[in-house]
């Protein structure tokens, strides 16, 4: 049980991350991305090539991102003066590009035998008891970090509903708000016992929960200071009425690349994560589906909202894992039938979502122009 949970920490974790660059260029800036997954695949596959070569394995990784954020540029080049929906359909087919140059040049990616027994993080790695107490600690730091934002979460959402009480707008309910902070602190101390009992019994997908955790509290921190900064505001009226920013000065073209390009490097760094996940990576592992999950767990956790999209991954895995226990072995569905039925629910799911509360779990109805 422990193992599972910790295989589900990681998933969730590794999700999260990789919606976080999404929601950052569709959540806060409005850029449709239907090929976020190539990004992750220039991630993944720089990682495992370059530490091939030599490379220090977290080196390799910053220079995954940086490819990622590269393929950004030349696809925000090429694009962003255009309107929306050349983008979307832009990034679609850079995707499929990325992943049959994968499959095909075999001289460089191995094609469809994949790239196997590739150096991994604390790989061989076996610390001592004091070790395991460091770790332990660091897990505790993060956990006492992540109770700290969603402190911050919580009074948020109440200031917003003081300073809208009366006015025209729909304030976030004050039962709601104690709801989900409720819910995402159990959450929290969920994976902390259990973390904290992983490491004590130190393996590799342990020391791999550790690290990405940090990875993600650090670019989540990252994220919140931006998105609330100036230049964040910015990014929220280029989606609202690009116009409007335009004429008030705003190089809004050069806003959009740098959001493109910044969460395509969160994609990249999630790239990595993900080939250290698997230990083997073949280009069918970087499948359309796995864009299509991404958004799934944007729009369900709230675009425009850093911790909604973390709620929102925990949320996705939580449904995967409980279908799957659900099902398993049953008399009346055939695996084949299960993976569509699966999909089929959650499908229903956003619907109904998308009548009752368009603007997701977390999301701010009033400030996404949705209520109007």
């Amino acid at each position: 049980m422990v193992e599972y949970l910790v295989f589900l920490t990681i998933s969730a974790s590794l999700y999260g991350l990789f919606a976080l660059g999404l929601n950052l260029q569709w959540g806060f800036t409005g850029l449709i991305n239907f090929g976020h997954v190539a990004f992750m695949t220039i991630g993944a596959y720089s990682t495992v090539l370059l530490a091939e070569k030599g490379v220090p394995l977290f080196l390799a990784m910053i220079i995954g991102a940086a490819g990622a954020s590269l393929l950004g540029l030349i696809i925000g080049f090429s694009t962003l003066k255009l309107r929306e929906d050349y983008l979307a359909i832009v990034t679609i087919g850079v995707s499929e590009l990325i992943r049959l140059i994968v499959q095909n040049e075999e001289w460089l990616t191995q094609g469809t035998f994949g790239v196997q027994g590739y150096q991994l993080p604390f790989g061989n790695f076996q610390p001592n008891p004091g070790g395991k107490m460091m770790m332990i600690l660091i897990l505790t730091a993060l956990a006492i970090f992540t109770c700290w934002q969603l402190w911050r979460n919580v009074k948020r959402r109440l200031k917003l509903r003081e300073n809208i009480q009366g006015k025209s707008y729909e304030p976030p309910s004050r039962l709601s708000t104690y709801g989900w902070g409720s819910f995402a602190f159990l959450l929290i101390l969920l994976v902390y016992v259990n973390g904290a009992i992983a490491l004590s019994n130190y393996t590799y997908k342990a020391g791999l929960m550790l690290l990405i955790l940090i990875a993600l509290a650090i670019v989540y921190y990252g994220l919140d200071m931006i998105v609330h900064s100036p230049w964040g505001r910015v990014l929220k009226a280029i989606r609202e009425d690009e116009q409007i920013a335009k004429a008030l000065g705003k190089n809004i073209f050069w806003y959009k690349l740098q959001s493109f390009m910044l969460g395509g490097a969160i994609a990249g760094i999630a790239g990595a994560f993900y080939c250290w996940q698997l230990t083997t990576i073949y280009p069918t592992s970087f499948e359309p589906l796995l864009t299509l999950n991404c958004w799934i767990i944007v729009v369900l956790g709230g675009s425009g909202n850093n911790a909604g999209v973390l709620l929102g991954a925990m949320v996705f895995w939580g449904y995967d894992s409980v279908t799957r226990f659900i099902f398993s072995n049953s008399d009346l569905i055939s695996d084949s039938q299960l993976g569509a039925f699966r999909v089929m629910v959650i499908g229903l799911v956003l619907m109904i979502l998308m009548i009752w509360r368009p603007q997701g779990i977390l999301g701010d109805k009033n400030e996404l122009s949705l209520g109007k």
